[in-house]
């Protein structure tokens, strides 16, 4: 008896539900910056207790996102996107019901384990149905879509804010996660072949001490724009995380199945992405922190005309991406990459040289030149990620390369309000001239990008190795030494 044919996989749908799966995590950090003040007044929560919705959340994404790519190599991509956005969902209906502020924290943390099972499977997912040679246009895509993404989400909170509360921002979670379950459900993508292999095996011990030393690392991080460098809090946190990290490395060298395997980890294409990122993101997330102050502080803005004023940004997101994807074709993910961190670099120290004088279109060129920067960076690293990353290992690099995402914001802030005016201070002479300093170091940062560019593939020569069959899935596709250049 004839086994009937499988069903063909769709790319083009599960194309869209990794977009749509990206969109909704960058649409929700960016909507609920708005909602704070009046979730704030409306649960009577403390100032500490608001600032936790933002923290639990980022803790639990940034302490299992590698687990969650390890997992979605074991048991498959599509399954893991699948219950990440339901549980999304789910968790986001709670939020928009909760009674106090102590539910809402509670729910971030559900929120945050879901949104770390959904974002190494939106890349991976892409690995697994496009050929190595035809990642580079759906990757620029997925990048313009979550700049778009982080640039609608302060409009659309705001108006939802108004217009319905701030428990409508929960409210719209719930049929974007429908919808990327649907997508899933369509686009017909297999488990990844093979995925459940010894050699995928999971040690918890590896998990366990990884998530502590991410969580521990962040914790500390995200306390020095209360706390301060030299506070007791934040050197106890950054040294209990070394100490962490330190019996990981030991573990993981002793394991007979680690959590990030042999392969990925002495890849140099994979490892140079993850730290060019985590660098280039500090320096620019740190700028905008910085900014968002001035405009505010020193020019007396109003939050939406502040946003106005460094749309600029995510306009060069959105534009730059698909242009980012035909350079990293034509001249390698070498030069591409070298010349996005450069261009990080010159708008933050642009920035650092406008003041109050400064008229809004020179820095919104300054603006601009971050956010083309920035594209570059991602798209390439994306792609350089996600088309080096060994046979059956999607998962964990997706995993990977988001973690330094997630981290590396969250240390330019720290840089950034360490070298601020006095928490509290608002008076605009307070803020006149104290710009310059952070973003100099900022920019800084961001040039500590260019060693690992300079360690990825030049520009090929010849046709890209490997399986150019649409669809196929992981197993069949090899191990790589360059990046993804379609």
């Amino acid at each position: 008896m004839t086994r009937p044919a499988t069903a063909p996989v769709r790319p083009r749908l599960a194309l869209a539900g990794s977009i749509a799966g990206a969109m909704i995590v960058a649409l929700d950090g960016s909507v609920l910056f708005v909602a704070q003040p009046s979730l704030q007044r409306d649960l009577s929560a403390s100032l500490a207790q608001v600032q936790w919705t933002s923290t639990a959340y980022l803790l639990a994404v940034a302490s299992l996102l590698v687990l969650a790519g390890r997992l979605g190599d074991r048991y498959g991509h599509t399954r893991l996107l699948l219950i990440g956005s339901l549980g999304f969902g789910a968790a986001s209906a709670g939020i928009a019901v909760a009674p106090s502020v102590g539910w809402v924290i509670a729910l971030r943390v559900v929120q945050g384990v879901c949104g770390a099972l959904l974002q190494p499977a939106t890349l991976a997912l892409l690995r697994q149905v496009y050929p190595p040679d035809r990642l580079g246009p759906p990757v620029a895509l997925r990048t313009s879509a979550i700049g778009a993404a982080a640039a609608a989400g302060p409009l659309l909170g705001g108006f939802l804010v108004e217009e319905f509360g701030w428990r409508s921002v929960f409210v719209i979670n719930v049929p974007a996660a429908l919808v990327i379950g649907l997508f899933c459900l369509a686009a017909r993508v297999p488990a990844a072949g093979g995925d459940r292999d010894a050699s995928h095996r999971l040690e918890a011990g590896g998990a366990l001490l990884l998530a502590v030393a991410l969580a521990l690392l962040v914790n500390a991080l995200a306390g020095v724009e209360l706390h301060g460098w030299a506070d007791g809090r934040t050197v106890g946190g950054l040294l209990a995380s070394s100490a962490a990290a330190a019996v990981l490395v030991r573990h993981e060298r002793r394991s007979h199945h680690p959590l990030v395997p042999a392969a990925v980890a002495r890849s140099v294409p994979v490892t140079a992405s993850m730290v060019m990122l985590l660098f280039t993101a500090s320096g620019m997330f740190g700028a905008l922190f910085v900014s968002t102050y001035f405009l505010q502080y020193a020019l007396g803005l109003d939050p939406l005309d502040s946003v106005l004023r460094s749309l600029p940004l995510t306009a060069m997101m959105i534009v730059g991406a698909p242009l980012a994807g035909r350079l990293l074709r034509v001249l390698g993910a070498r030069t591409t990459a070298l010349g996005g961190v450069l261009l990080v670099v010159l708008g933050t120290g642009w920035l650092a040289g406008t003041g109050s004088g400064t008229g809004p279109v020179a820095m919104g060129a300054a603006f601009a030149l971050l956010g083309a920067g920035y594209a570059t960076v991602m798209v390439t690293a994306t792609g350089t990620v996600v088309g080096d990353a060994p046979a059956g290992y999607a998962g964990v690099v997706g995993g990977l390369k988001q973690t330094a995402v997630n981290i590396g914001p969250v240390l330019g802030i720290a840089v950034a309000a360490g070298l601020l005016p006095a928490a509290g201070g608002v008076r605009a002479q307070q803020w006149e001239g104290a710009m310059g300093t952070p973003l100099l170091v900022l920019a800084a940062t961001a040039a500590l990008a260019l060693a690992p560019a300079a360690l990825l593939p030049g520009a090929r020569t010849g046709p890209p190795p490997g399986d150019t069959g649409r669809g196929r899935p992981e197993k069949a596709a090899p191990c790589l030494t360059s990046p993804s250049e379609g």
